[in-house]
């Protein structure tokens, strides 16, 4: 089944700003989003009712590789999507000139954080998506399983725009 990200385009446009022309142009920006779930016409869809920047004093690594959030953040982010009954769409940036892919830095925080964020949100399905400069692409936890599927699209004010489709399916959780 289709997974879709529904966002007006100017939180779209918000966000990237964000992630993308931050006040460090050289360390990754994170954000998320809070979607409600929609299964329409065999399609997973999950539109947008809300979103958060994480401000440069919410992480506790950052650079240009590597980002890794305050537990004060963390607990921020579930609190909030809780409060809208929402899932959480985690958004962060890449920053070199390659096509937008998670790295393996990416795939292991993921292992970490997905079951952790799923649990605490009792199932809810959880997306990721990475962005660069000129694209992006997501992986969704829509099932019981612990495996991702691949987003097929975000959908800006009716127009569907398309992931690199680069990142890999193969999930480990070693949790």
């Amino acid at each position: 089944m289709p997974v879709i990200l529904c966002l007006p385009l100017s939180i779209q446009q918000a966000i990237w700003s964000h992630l993308l022309a931050g006040e460090d142009e050289q360390c990754e920006s994170a954000a998320f989003a809070f979607a409600k779930h929609v299964e329409r016409e065999a399609v997973h869809s999950f539109e947008c009712v809300d979103w958060y920047a994480v401000p440069v004093e919410g992480f506790e690594i950052r650079s240009g590789y590597h980002i890794e959030l305050t537990d004060e953040i963390r607990a921020t982010v579930i609190k909030r999507a809780h409060d809208l009954n929402a899932s959480v769409v985690e958004f962060h940036s890449h920053l070199g000139p390659w096509p937008a892919q998670f790295s393996p830095s990416d795939r292991m925080g993921l292992a970490e954080f997905v079951p952790h964020v799923r649990w605490r949100l009792r199932g809810r399905p959880y997306l990721a998506v990475v962005t660069t400069r000129t694209d992006f692409d997501g992986l969704a936890w829509v099932a019981d399983s612990s495996g991702p599927v691949r987003l097929d699209g975000i959908n800006l004010d009716d127009r569907l725009i398309l992931p690199t489709g680069l990142s890999s399916l193969e999930y480990q959780d070693d949790n």
